[in-house]
């Protein structure tokens, strides 16, 4: 198996795990707030949840970058 098919396996095997603890261990947040985007906001949603899926997100976004600094000419 390739080495870039194993790593989006492994980024998305692993940030699901974590989205799936998220979605847990948000059951009982009280806090409440919305998001503004440019035209419109979005529900009411708990704060744990907005900053763990952003995180989420940048660690999948990021695991798709290939930054090979030792790279000979």
């Amino acid at each position: 198996m390739s080495l870039i098919i194993k790593k989006i396996i492994l980024a998305t095997t692993f940030n699901s795990c974590l989205f799936l603890l998220l979605i847990v261990g948000i059951q009982n947040s009280s806090n409440k707030s919305k998001v503004n985007f440019l035209i419109n906001e979005t529900v009411k949603l708990p704060i744990s949840f907005i900053v763990g899926a952003s995180f989420i997100s940048g660690s999948l976004i990021g695991s798709f970058f290939n930054l090979n600094l030792n790279k000979k000419n």
